[in-house]
């Protein structure tokens, strides 16, 4: 009989250890063994929000913090950043006249974009929940900040040139839903400013690469990705998809993590069932329901024995990539957190991801994801530069 391996509330690397094969799903016979598996903290909920972007970088740089010597690090908070990324995108917004993406969303640069700015501060110090809310819902703080940004912008382009009033009003509002900004705070005794706790941490964010994999670009040079979310217009490295592969087995099995942009909106991503497939034949897999606008929870109910036991898949090839990617099927959908590689019985290569959509399926908040949905639809890597193996770093010119 298979042991089945289930996650608990604290980091991965409390697993329990005599289980020897692990499974996505009641009554599956995938048999996932572990080639390597990295430490993380606990699972996290966005809710009814669209900022997977904050949670799965956050998530990445705690595991950073772990891999750098820090045994419990502190929790960061996700909504100091989307708080600080939001003043950032609104005032990029006015000053491009609205010809940029406003929204919810964002992307991994962002978040050295906003510490080497403004900071960070612990999830403790900053949880962005008001008036005893316990969960994240952002939909109507969007709608109120999207309306001032669209009147804000009327005003603008009357010839009114930018003033600095809107930017206050802005600020009380994100003090309304998401509490007061924080200028310094006190922590087991000793004061910080944002800026001052970052320092501390050790993170050196100038080390942090993205990594992507398009043919529209030239191959082995930066270029910035043509995402709507990419608003800070973020760098990335881009390389064939065969060295973006290898960058992420060899990062894990040299113990660096990975934050994953992804498209989720699939027949083959499955959340509820802890799995993510491309499968050769699609068309076993019942869909009900649809998938919430910002990919914030586990979408649409899927059904497949696909989920249940392995299928053939898809052979995915540059080509076949870059024809989703031009047909705008592979989209910049969600962010996760890439935090170990796992094998099933037959010898595929499977990446377990840590997600945001809470704890509701049997991994706990984790899925398996197949080497092969992750060659088609990942949009990028984002990882320690120091992770990349010497040659690829020196082609990069890193």
């Amino acid at each position: 009989m298979r042991k089945h391996l289930l996650f608990g509330a604290l980091a991965l690397s409390t697993q329990i250890t005599f289980a020897q094969t692990v499974t996505n799903a009641p009554e599956s016979k995938y048999e996932f063994t572990k080639v390597v598996q990295l430490d993380a903290t606990p699972v996290e909920s966005q809710g009814m929000t669209g900022t997977c972007w904050s949670f799965s970088s956050l998530s990445f740089f705690e595991s950073e913090l772990i891999r750098l010597g820090h045994k419990n690090p502190a929790e960061l908070s996700e909504m100091y950043i989307v708080r600080k990324a939001y003043e950032a995108k609104a005032d990029r917004f006015i000053r491009m006249d609205g010809k940029i993406n406003f929204s919810e969303g964002g992307a991994f640069h962002d978040i050295p974009y906003v510490i080497k700015r403004y900071g960070i501060v612990p999830r403790s110090v900053y949880t962005g929940l008001t008036n005893g809310k316990t969960t994240y819902n952002h939909e109507e703080l969007f709608a109120v900040l999207n309306s001032f940004m669209q009147t804000v912008l009327a005003e603008v382009q009357k010839g009114k040139g930018i003033g600095t009033e809107w930017k206050k009003a802005f600020s009380s509002l994100l003090d309304a839903y998401l509490g007061p900004d924080i200028t310094e705070f006190t922590l087991d005794g000793k004061k910080y400013t944002p800026v001052s706790y970052a320092a501390s941490l050790g993170l050196k964010m100038n080390d942090y690469v993205s990594i992507t994999s398009f043919s529209n670009d030239p191959f082995y040079e930066s270029c910035e990705i043509a995402i709507p979310d990419n608003w800070a217009w973020g760098d990335s490295y881009n390389v064939p998809l065969e060295d973006l592969v290898s960058v992420a087995e060899n990062a894990l099995k040299n113990g660096y993590t990975l934050a994953w942009g992804a498209d989720v909106s699939e027949k083959g991503f499955n959340f509820r069932q802890g799995i993510a497939i491309y499968p050769e034949d699609e068309s076993t897999i019942q869909i009900r329901g649809k998938d919430n606008k910002s990919f914030n929870d586990a979408g649409a109910a899927k059904t497949s024995n696909a989920f249940l036991e392995p299928v053939k898949e898809l052979v995915i090839t540059q080509e076949k990539r870059q024809e989703e990617y031009d047909g705008k099927t592979t989209t910049d959908d969600h962010g996760m957190h890439i935090v170990g590689l796992y094998k099933d019985q037959n010898g595929t290569r499977y990446f377990l991801v840590k997600n945001s959509w809470g704890t509701d399926n049997l991994p706990q908040g984790f899925l398996y994801v197949s080497e092969n949905y992750f060659r088609m639809k990942t949009i990028n890597i984002y990882l320690d530069k120091n992770g990349l193996a010497k040659e690829l770093k020196n082609k990069l010119k890193i």
